[in-house]
C-alpha cells in the first residue's frame, strides 16, 4: 500500500476520525495510529500522504495537543472538514440501560456527554478514543460496562445501540484539519471562501498583539480563530495560532501580512484552503 493512497487518523476503526476519512476520502484506505503524533509523523515520513487530525469541537472546546505538536512539524493544512457527531450509547447484545454502571470514551466525548452519564448514574471512565472503548467492551462481555462511540463502531464490534444521540447538544461538530507534507495551496477564485491559518510569536510587550493584528483589521480582513500558548518552557514568549477568512493572494491580505512582519517573529503560513460549507450555515464567513 503506497504513501499516495493511504491517510492517517488517530484511534481505532470506527472512530470519528475514521468516520471523516471515510466522508472526505471515501476512495483512499484509512489508516489507524496510535496517537495523534503518531499520525502526523507517518505523513512527515512519507508512510501516508494525508493526516486527519481534530483540533476542536464545538461541545467540548478545542483539542489543545494538536496547537502544541503543530509547531514540531513541518506539515501543511491543505483543507478542513466538519464532521455532525452523533454519540451512541453501546453495551454488548442483551445488556440494558438499567443493567449499565459505566462508561468509557474519550475524555472529549465524555464531556459532550457528561449530562445524560450523571442522569443516568454511571461511572466515567476516561479511554484513548471512542472506537478503543467499544473494543474493549465488546471484548470484555460484561452487560454492565458500555461505550460512548459511533454506531459504526457498534457494527464493527458487534455491539448494540442502547440509545442515539447520547450528546446533551444538538447540533455537536468537531472540525477536522487535513495536513499534507507539502502546500497545496488552491487558485483564488472569485465567489469561492477560503481559510488562511498562520502561526507566529510575539514578545510581552505592551500592545504587542494587538499591533501585529492591526494591520488584518485595517485592511478589513476577518479573524475568525485565535489560540494562544506558551512555548519553549518558558513564561517569556507567547505563540498565536491564527485562522483568517481571506485567501493568502488577496492584495489586502499581502498588505496585513507585510504589516505583521513589523511586529512578529517566527511567522508561519501553515496553509490556505478552501472553506468549509458548514461554515456558511454557522454564519462564520461573509
Amino acid at each position: 500500500m503506497s504513501s499516495t493512497t493511504v491517510i492517517a487518523y488517530q484511534g481505532h476503526e470506527g472512530a470519528y476520525s475514521h468516520l471523516a476519512c471515510r466522508k472526505v476520502f471515501p476512495n483512499i484506505p484509512a489508516l489507524a495510529c496510535g496517537s495523534f503524533v503518531e499520525a502526523m509523523e507517518k505523513v512527515e515520513r512519507g508512510e501516508a500522504a494525508l493526516a486527519m487530525i481534530p483540533v476542536e469541537n464545538s461541545t467540548a472546546g478545542r483539542v489543545e495537543e494538536i496547537y502544541r505538536q503543530m509547531p514540531k512539524t513541518s506539515l501543511h493544512i491543505i483543507g478542513e472538514h466538519f464532521e455532525p457527531v452523533n454519540h451512541c450509547l453501546l453495551g454488548i447484545k442483551g445488556a440494558s440501560i438499567g443493567g449499565l454502571t459505566t462508561v468509557g470514551s474519550h475524555p472529549q466525548a465524555l464531556a459532550q456527554c457528561d449530562g445524560h452519564i450523571k442522569q443516568l448514574g454511571l461511572r466515567a471512565v476516561a479511554k484513548l478514543d471512542t472506537a478503543g472503548a467499544a473494543l474493549e467492551v465488546s471484548r470484555l462481555q460484561d452487560p454492565s460496562q458500555a461505550a460512548i462511540a459511533s454506531s459504526l463502531a457498534a457494527e464493527l464490534y458487534g455491539l448494540e445501540v442502547l440509545q442515539e444521540n447520547f450528546q446533551d447538544m444538538t447540533g455537536n461538530t468537531t472540525r477536522f484539519i487535513i495536513l499534507a507534507r507539502d502546500a497545496k495551496v488552491p487558485p483564488l477564485e472569485e465567489g469561492k471562501h477560503y481559510i488562511t491559518s498562520i502561526m507566529f510569536n510575539v514578545s510581552h510587550l505592551p500592545a504587542s498583539l494587538y499591533k501585529a493584528l492591526g494591520g488584518f483589521a485595517t485592511n478589513g480582513i476577518n479573524l475568525i480563530k485565535l489560540e494562544s500558548y506558551m512555548t519553549g518552557g518558558t513564561l517569556q514568549v507567547s505563540q498565536f495560532h491564527i485562522d483568517i477568512a481571506s485567501h493568502q493572494d488577496t492584495r489586502a491580505m499581502q498588505h496585513a501580512m507585510e504589516e505583521l512582519t513589523f511586529f512578529a517573529r517566527n511567522i508561519r503560513v501553515l496553509g490556505t484552503y478552501e472553506a468549509h460549507p458548514v461554515r456558511r450555515s454557522y454564519e462564520l464567513i461573509d
